[in-house]
C-alpha cells in the first residue's frame, strides 16, 4: 500500500506540475491536464482518512465557500428558464465542486512550492516566443488561415504587430494570457527575490505579453498589483498609511488624466448614460453594462439562474436594435455583473466572500500570494468574465492550490521533502 501511494503521489504531483506549466497555452491541453490531476488526486486515496480540522487548516474555508457558490448555482435550476444553458455552465464550473475535497484533505508531501513556481515560470517564458513564432508563420503563410476563422484575417493588416495583437486571442485570449504571465511574475519575484539576475532575465519576457497583445486591462492590473505588492512588503505599522497614500495618488493621477488628456476633452456624460451602437469612438462594454443593469427587478432577489445571463442580454440587444451585439452574443463582460444577473444579490455576496476569504485565511508567504492573485482577478473581472473560459478557472485552481501548499508549509514549519 505504501508503494502504491508513493507511485500515485508522485504521479499526481507530476500532473499538477504539468497543469501549472500549461497555463499560458491554449485551453484544451490545460483542461485535460487538470482532469488528469484531479483523477490522480482521487486515486491517491487521501479522502479515505479523516480530513484535517478546519481550525488547523483555515485555507479549507475558501474552497468550501466556492463550493457553496457552486451549490447556489445548482439550486438556481428550479427557477432558470433555459435548462440546457444551466447544464452547460454547471459542467464548465464543475472544477469548483471537485476541488473542495482537495482543500479539505490537502495534497501530498511531494508538492514543492519552488518546483511548482518554476514549472509555471518556464511555461510562461516558453509561451511568449512560441506564440510569436506561430503568429509570424501565419502572417507569412496566409494559406494556413483556412479553417481557423480568425477574427481579423491577414488582408486586414498592414503589419505583423497588429496582426498578432488582433488574432492571438483566437488561440489564447489576450487577457487570460497576460493574467497567467502576471501570476508567473508574482511567483518569480517570490522564489528569486535574492537572485536579481534571474529576475532581470525572466521578467521582461513575461511582461512583454502586455504590449504584444495590447491588453489595456492588464496594463491597469499590473499597476494595482505593484501597489499591493509594495504594501505587502512594508511593516504592518505602515501598511494602512501606504494604502491610503496609494489610493490618494491614484485619485490625483486619474483626475489629472480625466482633466488634461486630449481624448477626455471630448468626453461627455452621455458616453456612460446613453446606449450607442458599437463604433470606433465608443467602448462596447459601457453599452453592455447599461443594458444589463437596466431592469434590476428582474434579477436582484435570486438572479435569473446559472447560465442565463447571455440569453437575457441577447434578448435585450434585439429589442433595442443592437443587432451586432446580438449576433456576437456578447456576455456581460464583467464578472460581478454576471454574478448579479445570474445569482442575484445573495449569489454575488457569496462570490465576493469566497474571494475575500483567500487572503484572510492564508498564512505565511501564502498570504502575499493570495493578495496578489485576488488583486489580479479583482481588477480583470471588471472588464471580462474571468470564469467564462476554462483558462480562468484553471488559473484560479492552480493559484489557490499553490497558496494552500504555501500555507501548509507555513503551519508545519518546513518545506516539502523534495529538494530545490
Amino acid at each position: 500500500m505504501n508503494r502504491y501511494r508513493e507511485i500515485i503521489g508522485k504521479a499526481n504531483y507530476g500532473l499538477f506540475l504539468t497543469a501549472a506549466f500549461l497555463l499560458p497555452f491554449p485551453q484544451l491541453p490545460i483542461r485535460y491536464a487538470c482532469v488528469a490531476w484531479v483523477v490522480g488526486w482521487l486515486l491517491e486515496g487521501r479522502w479515505l482518512s479523516r480530513p484535517v480540522p478546519v481550525k488547523q487548516n483555515k485555507m479549507a474555508i475558501p474552497f468550501i465557500l466556492f463550493g457553496l457558490w457552486y451549490l447556489w448555482q445548482a439550486v438556481s435550476y428550479f427557477w432558470c428558464s433555459d435548462k440546457a444553458a444551466w447544464g452547460w455552465i454547471m459542467e464548465r464550473y464543475l472544477t469548483f465542486a471537485l476541488i473542495v475535497p482537495i482543500g479539505l484533505w490537502g495534497v501530498n508531501e511531494y508538492y514543492n512550492i519552488r518546483q511548482i513556481s518554476k514549472a509555471l515560470i518556464i511555461g510562461c517564458i516558453v509561451a511568449v516566443p512560441a506564440y510569436l513564432i506561430w503568429m509570424a508563420a501565419l502572417f507569412h503563410h496566409p494559406e494556413w488561415e483556412s479553417g481557423l476563422h480568425l477574427a481579423e484575417p491577414l488582408h486586414a493588416h498592414a503589419d505583423w504587430w497588429t496582426y498578432f495583437s488582433d488574432n492571438v486571442s483566437f488561440f489564447k485570449h489576450r487577457l487570460f494570457l497576460c493574467s497567467v504571465e502576471l501570476f508567473g511574475v508574482v511567483m518569480a519575484v517570490q522564489i528569486w527575490h535574492r537572485k536579481k539576475w534571474l529576475l532581470l532575465l525572466t521578467l521582461p519576457i513575461m511582461l512583454s505579453a502586455i504590449p504584444l497583445t495590447a491588453s489595456r486591462q492588464s496594463a491597469l492590473t499590473i499597476c494595482a498589483m505593484m501597489a499591493v505588492g509594495v504594501i505587502c512588503m512594508l511593516p504592518k505599522a505602515y501598511r494602512w498609511w501606504a494604502g491610503v497614500g496609494i489610493v490618494l495618488v491614484a485619485i490625483f493621477v486619474g483626475g489629472g488624466i480625466l482633466t488634461l488628456h486630449p481624448r477626455m476633452q471630448q468626453f461627455d456624460i452621455e458616453e456612460i448614460t446613453e446606449m450607442r451602437e458599437l463604433s470606433g469612438e465608443h467602448e462596447a462594454r459601457l453599452n453592455i453594462w447599461v443594458i444589463a443593469l437596466e431592469n434590476p427587478k428582474d434579477y436582484l432577489s435570486h438572479g435569473l439562474g446559472a447560465g442565463q445571463s447571455t440569453n437575457y442580454l441577447v434578448g435585450k440587444y434585439k429589442r433595442l436594435g443592437f443587432n451586432y451585439y446580438a449576433s456576437k452574443r456578447y456576455n456581460a463582460h464583467n464578472q460581478y455583473i454576471e454574478e448579479l444577473l445570474e445569482l442575484g444579490i445573495p449569489g454575488l455576496l457569496l462570490f465576493l466572500l469566497a474571494w475575500a476569504s483567500i487572503p484572510l485565511c492564508a498564512e505565511g508567504s501564502g498570504r502575499r500570494t493570495a493578495w496578489l492573485l485576488c488583486t489580479l482577478f479583482a481588477f480583470n473581472m471588471f472588464t471580462d468574465v474571468m470564469f467564462g473560459r476554462f483558462c480562468g478557472i484553471a488559473l484560479w485552481a492552480v493559484g489557490i492550490v499553490l497558496i494552500l501548499v504555501q500555507c501548509t508549509n507555513a503551519v508545519s514549519g518546513h518545506q516539502a521533502r523534495i529538494p530545490d
